[in-house]
């Protein structure tokens, strides 16, 4: 029987099957070590294969993924952690302030979803907590994500009407992103108040959000649309991308590549660089280009280490 996983906790998964039931289930032994490198071969968004054996329901096959999201693991064991799959649209939630977002993290999450081909709504949260000097700046980081094509919202989740989010939303899978303390389980309360999920106050010694999703779960909400509440992270690295193909994740860069000298380009030291050229002349935003060396740099280094 077919379903989609639903929760993930640990080594175990709640599929609803395709008729509707709610089952808990684990992977075959065999499976769980077939050659995968993630931390979590099976993900929330999956579409499985499941079969009853006793009282247990098996997962006996993963079928092929529309896309994913992942990101380098913190288990040194292992290369990836895959966030969730088969995504509409992610939502990446970003404040300016309690806890702050930087660009860098909202760089490398872009270049993520943009390599395993998922649409990104940036989502500006906690506006009613700004000062001027703060609202000028969400308004240069709107400017630029906008200027380059991503949908860009502003909103204070627990006072605004959440009406144009809705329609944003309504007809597609969304994976919900960001820090933890950023608002993520306080927006879905918000669109759907019977869930309660669990919030909790930034913490005022460290300006840092305290966890309290722990596990990747999809909701089904009332108005058309599907939401997957993904745990806080604090960092996003890269993995599974080559150095030559990091500028083509930057839309802007991608834009101008054809322009460039050299095929090859990577716009760092390279002269007759069209990127280079549009940064000097004030087109680029120059955030983006820092943010876009410090991953390039990364990429190199972890190219040297594991080619010696």
């Amino acid at each position: 029987m077919n379903g989609v996983v639903i929760k993930t906790t640990g080594k175990r998964y709640t599929v609803k099957t395709e008729v509707g039931d709610i089952v808990q289930s684990r992977l075959k032994g065999k499976f769980r070590i077939a050659g995968i490198k993630s931390t979590n071969p099976i993900v929330v968004g999956d579409k499985v294969e499941v079969v009853q054996e006793s009282e247990l329901w098996m997962i006996v096959k993963l079928h092929d993924r529309k896309n994913h999201i992942l990101r380098k693991s913190v288990n040194l064991s292992k290369q990836t952690h895959i966030i969730a799959a088969n995504i509409d649209q992610a939502i990446l939630m970003i404040t300016l302030d309690s806890p702050v977002t930087t660009t860098g993290f909202i760089d490398r999450f872009l270049v993520a979803a943009n390599a395993y081909g998922v649409e990104v709504l940036l989502l500006f949260n906690k506006v009613d907590l700004l000062n001027d000097e703060l609202k000028f700046q969400q308004a240069k980081f709107k400017n630029v994500y906008e200027k380059i094509g991503y949908t860009c919202f502003s909103t204070s989740v627990i006072n605004d009407d959440l009406s144009k989010i809705k329609e944003l939303m309504k007809g597609k899978v969304n994976m919900i992103s960001g820090h933890s303390g950023v608002g993520k389980s306080t927006l879905i309360n918000k669109l759907q108040p019977e869930l309660d999920i669990n919030t909790k106050e930034v913490s005022e010694t460290h300006q840092q959000g305290q966890h309290t999703t722990t596990f990747s779960e999809l909701h089904e909400l009332d108005f058309g649309a599907s939401i997957i509440d993904t745990p806080g992270i604090r960092g996003f690295g890269l993995v599974e991308l080559e150095v030559a193909e990091l500028g083509s994740y930057f839309p802007e860069f991608f834009k101008l590549k054809s322009q460039c000298k050299f095929h090859n380009c990577i716009h760092k030291n390279e002269p007759h660089c069209a990127v280079k050229s549009a940064l000097e002349n004030g087109e680029i935003a120059e955030a983006r280009y820092k943010n876009y060396l410090n991953m390039l740099v990364e990429k190199e280094e972890h190219f040297r280490t594991n080619n010696y």
